[in-house]
């Protein structure tokens, strides 16, 4: 799906959420949950938020899509989430540049750029996941906001799989 050789992980900045975890499913299917969009309407997202598969548009290339709308359980308000691919490498890594999140950057126009390695464990999946840069608020709220998301695939995991 690209040419480009997997990078190595950047060092973290203040201004970067930097989260390295590990699933109990293997590589494969931790893919789906970031490529295919009946899975990631399923997690994406904090508990307030849900996100209509509808919405979930996935282009698994360079220069592809990876959208969503995350919506407000208690109010209904769209919190859209656009970005276009840069990198798929399957099912290792993912690069995507976020083109519509720049009020949340330190200068307010930089991209915010999310990569995501996973690694595999056999039975189990390391993943690496590296997002930046945000002005301190939002990294704090997008880190957070990733630990409840994940919380919702450790759940489906345990589950399902």
């Amino acid at each position: 799906m690209t040419d480009h050789a997997i990078p190595e992980v950047p060092e973290a900045l203040d201004t970067d959420v930097f989260i390295t975890r590990v699933f109990n499913a293997p590589r494969d299917v931790v893919w789906k949950f970031f490529t295919e969009p009946e899975y990631m309407a399923r997690w994406f997202g904090p508990h307030a938020v849900h996100v209509p598969v509808d919405t979930v548009k996935v282009q698994l290339h360079p220069g592809g899509s990876w959208d969503l709308d995350m919506v407000d359980n208690a109010t209904d308000e769209r919190y859209p989430m656009r970005a276009r691919l840069v990198s798929v490498i399957p099912p290792e890594y993912l690069e995507g540049v976020e083109t519509n999140a720049d009020r949340m950057t330190p200068d307010g126009h930089s991209p915010i750029t999310l990569r995501i390695w996973l690694h595999d464990h056999g039975d189990k999946t390391r993943m690496t996941l590296h997002q930046g840069p945000f002005t301190s608020e939002f990294r704090d709220q997008t880190l957070d906001g990733w630990g409840e998301s994940f919380e919702k695939v450790d759940a489906i995991i345990e589950a399902e799989f």
